[in-house]
């Protein structure tokens, strides 16, 4: 299929208002799409059926399915996408600086009161945009964050979703589960060798035992790797794996509890942060920081690559598998205007004023294919 009749296919759903969702995992020449028959609103509460789930910050509002057989699917392979503009970065201005730092404040004492260790604090910033279209800026999104989950996601009854997020929430094949722990933030520079502190690596250290703690109950042979630092566009994190297996008894569902939502995006403890959140944020998160992906596609492997047992390659292993991503470095396109969602963790030890320019940092890293 050519890029031209691939995007002219998705741009006469759009136009048509039915549901949809485009998308390329990271690292990854291959850009899927899948476009629903009619406009009916799908939901899931138990994640066994197959398709692609949008779901929520929080898991008592509805997670939105456009099932399998509900769908057409196509691939598009390719490397680059052809945009025919020039490029130009774009400015946004940051309101609400004084809600934010005081928002942020109150974080910082109800952890100093012990009674959470982290919280993960967000706002919202509105920009009017002159193209709409949201297939150019999935374009751009593509072009530019290589190593990230981009997407765009829409539904006339739940509206209009885009993103570009480096965070795996987990991914399932068979039995065997992986999911990735990630903190930290630095902005990228090629000059200067990168240097953490101990604020960091304490930040993901505990992330990293919140997700094995969090699985165990579900899972078996936990292995955890090494810290790595990776990039995300113009911003550097710490990022470690965790691998293990779900156990018979176990549900994706119970996986998806224990670690929805995400210390890096929560807080923790979980429930503590959480209703903290809901309580003093201001606006209601909606998707971001809820989760997408693919939910329990089968794949098939054949089971011997020798090439003499050949009637043994007829007997394939047929699996699932599922793979989610936190909706983070994300906008939803309403009137005319982009909302982009910021945030950062909260620790005893931030300053209000450095939380408040991290937010500025991340915005600029969103609002460049907004030009």
């Amino acid at each position: 299929m050519t890029q031209d009749s691939f995007f002219e296919t998705l741009e006469r759903q759009y136009q048509n208002q039915l549901p949809f969702v485009v998308y390329s995992r990271a690292i990854n020449s291959i850009i899927k799409c899948w476009l629903q028959k009619d406009d009916m609103l799908h939901t899931t509460l138990d994640f066994i059926e197959s398709g692609f789930v949008f779901a929520p910050f929080d898991l008592n509002d509805k997670s939105i399915l456009l099932p399998e057989t509900e769908c057409e699917h196509l691939t598009l392979e390719i490397s680059n996408l052809d945009l025919d503009e020039d490029f130009k970065t774009t400015t946004i201005e940051n309101y609400g600086k004084e809600q934010h730092v005081q928002l942020v404040t109150k974080g910082i004492d109800t952890i100093r009161k012990g009674e959470l260790s982290k919280v993960v604090l967000s706002r919202k910033v509105e920009k009017d945009i002159e193209n709409t279209n949201p297939l150019i800026i999935f374009k751009r999104l593509f072009n530019t964050y290589k190593n990230a989950m981009v997407y765009c996601w829409y539904h006339p009854k739940v509206g209009l979703w885009l993103g570009a997020t480096p965070e795996l929430l987990f991914k399932v094949e068979g039995k065997q589960l992986t999911t990735i722990s990630l903190a930290g933030t630095k902005p990228y520079s090629e000059k200067d060798e990168v240097s953490w502190t101990n604020k960091e690596y304490e930040e993901q250290q505990i992330v990293t035992d919140y997700i094995t703690k969090q699985i165990e109950p579900h899972t078996s042979d936990i292995k955890i790797s090494e810290v790595e630092t990776v990039r995300a566009g113009n911003l550097l994190h710490l990022k470690t794996y965790i691998r293990s297996r779900i156990k018979v008894e176990s549900s994706l569902k119970s996986v998806i509890e224990a670690l929805h939502p995400t210390p890096a995006v929560c807080g923790f403890p979980k429930e503590a942060s959480k209703q903290f959140i809901l309580k003093n944020e201001n606006y209601r998160r909606e998707y971001y920081t809820g989760f997408l992906g693919e939910l329990n596609l089968k794949t098939s492997k054949t089971r011997n690559t020798n090439r003499r047992n050949v009637e043994n390659n007829a007997y394939a292993v047929v699996r699932r598998h599922s793979n989610f991503y936190v909706n983070l470095r994300c906008m939803q396109l309403k009137d005319e205007k982009a909302v982009i969602y910021v945030g950062g963790g909260i620790t005893k030890d931030s300053v209000p004023q450095n939380e408040w320019e991290e937010t500025v940092n991340k915005t600029k890293t969103i609002v460049n294919v907004l030009s």
